[in-house]
């Protein structure tokens, strides 16, 4: 019976044992930095594992490959491929647990393309597309404006593009996992316009032959450009700003043909040219008496050359050379009035000028005692340079009075340094108190002959 009894209690003992027993249960999951699945990976495994005092980790392909610790931090892959994650745990009551995933681990990805013109820019315009990305297997380009619009090639050739302007190409990859995008901008050229504007010379700007001009190319999108000229010591030329003289009168057409090697514009403009005349005729000239100029408001020297009035704080060193006519008005009231010579300004109130012109005056044509004679009439219908071309300036005490204001017209002669000849129509006398001025009309030669 005893022994009936230490039996049943030894059964009861180990029953009671095995229901004590600590079950394992194993579990992890994991964290993968900033969800990168391309290589270099760096990935973080959280331990959720119950009931276990010991744990083996395996990482196919992870550095490190293996682990004994319940939670063994940041394993990297360097390497694409697909591994196993095994972890194995156990406790003194001799239980056991695994588990073991999968993870896919991807080249990187790279998102890159290039855009590259094959000829030019010009509508329409031809782009070559070459795609150098990696470690993606889907593409989906969109050409805005273009053609083809979209694609989904890895690599989509040529696109071209016909409107003017900006337009977008657009890369978006994918791994099945990752996306990634990237945009480009690419210009296409307006459309070709021919177009030019002109400038004659200074001295020309009366268009009496020869005259010169400046042509300036205005085209859009151009980049070759043939010229045809009229009338011109050129005919053709196949510079963009062409400087062109003109020698013969009428009408003369100007042509510009434009190209970009896929237009051609055409534009044609009509100048009217004159026969030289030699004169040069400056109308309504204001010169103020010699308060005025000292005072800066209005001037007394006058450059031929420039076509400028010009005060006494305007004369430099370079434009006092350049003067050629001095009026000197004494007062508003207009009793004394003369042109003097540049270089002669001693009995002015002027400042002497440096490296001064001389020009010969002759104010009082009726005191002159001189054969030189031109009326108001005669200067009135000048329309060349033979009467001026036919006068001898010679000055004399009398030829250098001055004059008022009790004659109006008044003819004053004059020869410039050069020799030039010319006439001084003297219109009006404008009482301003200390700016009064007078108004003149001057008509001179061009050149000496």
């Amino acid at each position: 019976m005893n022994r009936i009894i230490k039996i049943i209690t030894l059964l009861v003992f180990a029953a009671c044992a095995r229901e004590e027993a600590v079950p394992v249960i194993v579990d992890f999951d994991f964290e993968v930095f900033n969800d990168d699945f391309s290589i270099p990976v760096q990935i973080v495994f959280f331990n959720r594992t119950e009931g276990a005092e010991d744990y083996e980790w395996r990482f196919e392909g992870g550095v490190p490959s293996r682990s004994v610790n319940r939670n063994p931090g940041v394993i990297q892959y360097d390497s694409k491929g697909n591994f196993e994650i095994e972890l194995i745990a156990t406790n003194q009551d001799g239980s056991r647990d695994s588990k073991i995933i999968e993870i896919q681990i991807d080249d990187p990805v790279i998102i890159d393309f290039e855009v590259t013109n094959v000829d030019d820019n010009f509508s329409p315009a031809a782009f070559s597309i070459q795609n150098n990305s990696t470690g993606a297997d889907s593409f989906v380009w969109t050409f805005e404006g273009g053609q083809p619009v979209s694609s989904t090639s890895e690599n989509p050739g040529n696109v071209v593009f016909t409107e003017p302007g900006e337009h977008r190409i657009t890369l978006e990859i994918s791994n099945g996992r990752e996306t990634f995008t990237q945009e480009e901008v690419i210009t296409v050229e307006p459309f070709l316009v021919a177009d030019f504007t002109e400038e004659v010379a200074f001295d020309d700007d009366d268009f009496q032959i020869p005259a010169v001009m400046q042509f300036t190319d205005n085209s859009v999108s151009a980049t070759s450009y043939q010229w045809q000229f009229e009338g011109a010591s050129i005919t053709t030329s196949l510079e963009q700003n062409p400087n062109v003289t003109f020698v013969s009168e009428g009408n003369h057409r100007v042509t510009l043909t434009a190209s970009n090697g896929k237009e051609t514009q055409t534009i044609s403009k009509v100048f009217q040219f004159f026969r030289n005349t030699n004169l040069r005729e400056l109308n309504d000239v204001v010169l103020g008496i010699n308060t005025a100029h000292n005072a800066n408001t209005r001037g007394s020297f006058y450059s031929i050359a420039d076509r400028t009035v010009y005060t006494a704080e305007e004369i430099t060193t370079d434009i006092a050379d350049q003067i050629d006519l001095v009026f000197f008005g004494l007062s508003n009231t207009f009793n004394r009035n003369r042109f003097v010579s540049p270089d002669d300004l001693s009995s002015t109130t002027f400042d002497a000028l440096a490296n001064a012109k001389q020009t010969k005056f002759i104010n009082s044509q009726e005191l002159c005692n001189c054969t030189a004679s031109l009326s108001v009439s005669e200067f009135d219908n000048m329309q060349d340079d033979t009467l001026l071309n036919g006068l001898t300036i010679t000055e004399t005490p009398g030829g250098l009075q001055d004059f008022d204001n009790s004659m109006v017209l008044r003819i004053v002669l004059f020869e410039t340094q050069e020799g030039k000849k010319g006439a001084i129509k003297v219109k009006e006398f404008i009482d301003d108190g200390s700016n009064s001025y007078i108004i003149v009309d001057i008509k001179v030669q061009k050149a000496t002959r």
